[in-house]
């Protein structure tokens, strides 16, 4: 394997294991704004924008720890055939998985992208009460979307690895 590649594996998983790290956070913020939710709803008026605020900060979270997910091995597989192959052909179609994905991210990428841009453009809102400006988790969503792919690529050089029997 060319040593560039095993640089981009190494750089690649030690910037996403940071943002994971850190996004790990986020379900701590998630829970004071579920909490200030429940504590506005019975000691004073609801806040109009805590429903929305958890949502976009459970959006956060996902995408942002989705290549952390990755990186551990903490997908979920169907196991009923996975389980009992040996590694090298587990690596073949973790290899033929990883390029599905790829193909798929590549597609919402580009997606929202162009939904980002629209939203900047014109200054997009949510239709709710609280009206919050949407470019914000848009550009999260694309940054995480963008981080999934360099770890999808960085796991698809890993299965070659395997294949051929190299270790890094």
């Amino acid at each position: 394997m060319p040593d560039f590649a095993l640089r981009y594996i190494r750089l690649i998983e030690a910037f996403n294991r940071r943002v994971g790290r850190i996004a790990m956070y986020l379900i701590f913020v998630l829970m004071g704004v579920l909490l200030w939710s429940s504590i506005s709803k019975t000691a004073f008026l609801p806040s109009l924008w805590t429903l929305e605020m958890a949502q976009f900060v459970m959006v956060a979270y996902y995408i942002l720890g989705g290549p952390y997910a990755i990186q551990l091995n903490a997908n979920v597989r169907m196991d009923l055939f996975y389980g009992n192959w040996s590694p090298r052909t587990k690596a073949w179609v973790d290899a033929c998985s990883v390029l599905c994905l790829l193909f798929y991210l590549g597609v919402l990428l580009y997606g929202g992208i162009g939904s980002t841009a629209y939203s900047l453009e014109y200054g997009e809102r949510s239709p709710t009460a609280w009206r919050p400006y949407l470019w914000p988790i848009k550009i999260i969503m694309c940054v995480g979307i963008g981080l999934m792919i360099l770890q999808a690529t960085a796991e698809f050089l890993k299965d070659i690895c395997r294949i051929r029997g190299v270790s890094f």
